[in-house]
């Protein structure tokens, strides 16, 4: 089970859900740290906190950094991501916020190849639909779905070129999930070509304050 975990919630918050999620490290693809929508202006001493026993219990950390769909400053791109190493440890980066579109794709392209200079890695991007085919090619994983499961299981299309890429390539974020069918949007995923996948009982505005039930056993 590959399981990619945003839990957007500070651990003074909630710290049940962070010592579940250190207890459970072992079985995600890789969590997201997203301290202030980034890494905040100065290092939190609670996120500081978590990240170091993720990092113990062996789970592989992504930096939350939003992109504005492509208008945003590639600097400052670039600024998060270094901030989010320095102070938390992140071994890659999650991009948030990615455009979809072609015409975008230059410009990705040299940013996530200035991020994997700086030693990024991995690098994910989220469209969070169907992005043209070259962004498979520049990430090591797309996310393709990000919705509510109504949506997932009405109204979700696969192109054919999703096909000529293994499925370790692609996560489906999906929440709005009734807790007892979490275990299928987890097939779901599988089956539609997503090895990688985190779906969750939460709604907006923030559907990711809580852990996915398949790791926690106990989220609503």
């Amino acid at each position: 089970m590959s399981l990619l975990i945003p839990l957007y919630v500070h651990p003074a918050e909630d710290p049940g859900a962070w010592h579940r999620l250190v207890s459970a490290a072992d079985r995600t693809w890789a969590v997201v740290l997203n301290p202030a929508d980034g890494p905040g202006d100065t290092p939190d001493p609670a996120f500081t906190a978590a990240a170091g026993a993720l990092r113990a219990a062996g789970a592989r950390l992504l930096g939350y950094v939003d992109t504005d769909y492509g208008t945003r400053a590639a600097a400052g791109v670039l600024a998060d991501a270094r901030r989010h190493r320095e102070w938390y440890g992140a071994d890659g980066c999650f991009l948030d916020r990615v455009s979809a579109a072609a015409g975008e794709l230059p410009s990705y392209r040299a940013l996530v190849r200035e991020l994997r200079r700086q030693g990024a890695g991995p690098v994910v991007l989220n469209p969070g639909v169907h992005p043209d085919p070259g962004y498979a090619r520049i990430a090591d994983l797309v996310v393709t779905f990000e919705g509510p499961w109504s949506a997932y299981v009405s109204a979700f299309s696969r192109p054919d070129w999703t096909r000529r890429h293994p499925p370790e390539r692609f996560c489906h974020l999906v929440y709005a999930v009734p807790e007892a069918l979490a275990p299928l949007a987890v097939r779901t995923a599988a089956e539609r070509g997503a090895a990688v996948s985190g779906p969750v009982t939460g709604e907006l505005p923030n559907p990711w304050r809580g852990l996915s039930p398949v790791l926690s056993g106990a989220e609503r």
